[in-house]
């Protein structure tokens, strides 16, 4: 049996651990299909959302997707963690969470503090239970302007950069 687990119509679905209830809990994806790791049906992958909705946002912290001793990018996110900036949500689950991002107190301040204590786990885990909707009005809250040799970020401005997916993508 599954670590996290819920009953839908009758039917319980299991998921063994914090990555397998990431995977069935993302949007429909073919690459995620051919790996094997998509939900079976749109209700397993409600389930996982639903599921994944009450996470503790420290289990995120205490459950490594990728193990600690095996990939240097977890060890320097997991070493390089803000516990200060992460205490003010550390008692909140995943869809708390999604509710404050939501509300006003989440405003540009706020999420410029917080960001130190948060891994791209948390935030994964948040955009999985967020209708694009919610993901539109939490990122207008967010302000990062970057310059280099164009500026992009500004306020009230659309902003692109190019940027090829493969070295043998044609820029044109």
């Amino acid at each position: 049996m599954g670590r996290f687990h819920i009953t839908l119509s009758r039917r319980g679905y299991h998921f063994q651990d914090l990555k397998t209830l990431l995977a069935k809990a993302s949007p429909r994806r073919s690459g995620d299909e051919l790996a094997g790791i998509a939900a079976e049906s749109a209700e397993e992958r409600v389930a996982a959302q639903i599921c994944l909705a009450d996470v503790p946002l420290k289990t995120f912290l205490n459950e490594a997707v990728i193990a600690y001793e095996n990939d240097e990018v977890t060890r320097l996110i997991i070493d390089e963690h803000d516990s200060v900036a992460f205490e003010p949500i550390s008692s909140m689950t995943v869809g708390e969470f999604r509710d404050w991002l939501l509300s006003d107190l989440a405003d540009t301040s706020a999420l410029t503090a917080l960001a130190p204590g948060l891994t791209p786990e948390i935030v994964a885990g948040v955009c999985k239970i967020m209708r694009i909707q919610d993901l539109v009005t939490v990122s207008r809250k967010c302000r990062i302007i970057t310059r280099f040799r164009n500026t992009i970020g500004l306020q009230g401005r659309i902003s692109t950069r190019l940027q090829p997916n493969h070295p043998t993508d044609d820029l044109k």
